[in-house]
């Protein structure tokens, strides 16, 4: 990443994730008052003063746990502490000095790096009694300085101080494909994003329901920026329960509109689901690309054509899905992985992909000349003239005598025709009739 990177840490529940939605002005990161909502590193880009950067959001840090989570978070904070520019440790005011706080802070003093001690629930600034963050000189990481994230008192003077810790950075930071990784709860999400990556970037655990927030992660493949969302798993909305879940749930949803392309992985041991369907129409409603990954393949039994049997069977759940490409990958052993890096390159180019108005009006007179629309109460239906007017996805503007004379099985052949024509494989096409005397968009 070329803009510099800022990490909040700090021992469980002492308001991270609030400093880290203040910051943003929006609720990105689960809040919840409870010790272990935040699992991952949350990344996020901001900008203060002018100046950019990313904000990270972690875990609560435990040192000695026992607990297998803990150890896996402790381990993402220590990521999160190599990576980052800038060392932001949030501690709890109203607690007063704490033995983990003692704890993360070694892990600070050893990285050598700028910090900045925010002392937060300081809800009195102001107040000749608000001195209890003086408590805090005793860390040894210099001027502890009040903050009250959820009011939002102090926050401005501490990002001053933040951004004056800021390495220059020289260049524009380009603009990034946003891949989502989509699909239900324990289907190898965050493993496929770590081996994608080569490193352990996300948390994974056998516990169903480890990935909560949305979590941005970036990478570089051919010299193109691509940025990982990996997504808390969407089930069922009955199954979706009050709170953290339901938190993450529409996340997950607001990944996927933010994102260009979508990776919806299925888990290739069980049969396609209906919830499956659900996740992939959502992405591909919203104008997204979508790519199926069959995940787990190495644990299917092999018989002759199992993988065009399953393929098959997906295709036939939908029509749109005959559209979308699929590949059979094991995030275990490695195979086939890194062919989604490919696809996700390719599926974008093809929601890009604009055609010529010459062209439009060449195919769309081709295909009505060999199957001509039906009559519209005893009326010809012509198609008179035809456009791309947008892409990403590729949408476009037939006039039509009679748009309401169309029906739905002649639009799905136009459709179809262009496909055929042009292709854009693994995105959406949008066709809109409109009446001839109507202005184009």
């Amino acid at each position: 990443m070329k803009l510099p990177v800022v990490a909040v840490v700090g021992r469980p529940n002492v308001g991270k994730s609030t400093f880290f939605n203040r910051v943003l002005g929006e609720r990105i990161a689960i809040v919840e008052d409870r010790p272990g909502v935040t699992r991952d590193r949350n990344y996020a880009r901001t900008e203060w003063n002018a100046r950019e950067f990313y904000l990270v959001d972690t875990g609560g840090m435990v040192e000695n746990s026992d607990e297998p989570m803990d150890r896996l978070i402790r381990d993402q904070v220590l990521t999160a502490i190599a990576e980052a520019d800038v060392l932001v440790l949030m501690v709890d005011g109203r607690a007063g000095p704490h033995p983990l706080d003692y704890a993360v802070s070694e892990h600070l003093r050893r990285a050598a790096k700028p910090n900045v001690l925010l002392v937060n629930k300081m809800d009195n600034l102001g107040a000749p009694t608000a001195t209890g963050h003086h408590d805090f000189w005793d860390l040894g990481l210099g001027e502890p300085h009040p903050v009250s994230s959820l009011s939002g008192k102090g926050s401005g003077d501490v990002l001053d101080l933040i951004v004056e810790h800021l390495p220059d950075i020289e260049g524009e930071e380009e603009e990034a494909l946003r891949v989502a990784v989509i699909g239900r709860p324990n289907v190898g999400k965050s493993s496929y994003v770590n081996r994608l990556l080569g490193e352990e970037r996300l948390v994974v655990s056998d516990v169903a329901g480890t990935t909560r927030d949305a979590i941005d992660t970036p990478m570089r493949y051919q010299g193109q920026k691509l940025v990982f969302v990996d997504t808390a798993g969407l089930r069922r909305q009955a199954k979706i329960d009050e709170g953290v879940e339901f938190y993450s749930s529409l996340r997950t949803e607001r990944a996927i509109e933010r994102a260009d392309v979508c990776l919806l992985l299925l888990d290739a041991t069980e049969p396609i689901a209906v919830q499956d369907l659900k996740i992939a129409e959502k992405a591909w409603d919203t104008g997204k690309g979508l790519i199926i990954i069959c995940n787990k393949w190495d644990l299917v039994e092999k018989e002759t054509m199992t993988a065009p049997r399953y393929e098959k069977e997906i295709r036939e759940r939908a029509p749109y899905l005959q559209w979308v490409p699929i590949l059979f990958t094991s995030t275990l052993t490695g195979q086939r992985v890194h062919r989604a890096l490919e696809l996700i390159v390719e599926v974008q180019e093809q929601r890009q992909r604009r055609v010529s108005t010459h062209e439009v009006n060449e195919v769309m007179r081709a295909l009505t000349m060999r199957t001509k629309p039906p009559a519209s109460h005893g009326r010809p239906v012509k198609f008179l003239y035809g456009t791309q007017v947008a892409v990403a996805p590729p949408t476009f503007i037939l006039w039509v005598n009679d748009p309401e004379g169309v029906p739905e099985s002649y639009e799905r052949y136009l459709m179809k025709g262009f496909r055929e024509a042009w292709g854009f494989q693994g995105s959406p096409l949008v066709i809109r009739l409109r009446r001839r005397d109507e202005e184009r968009e």
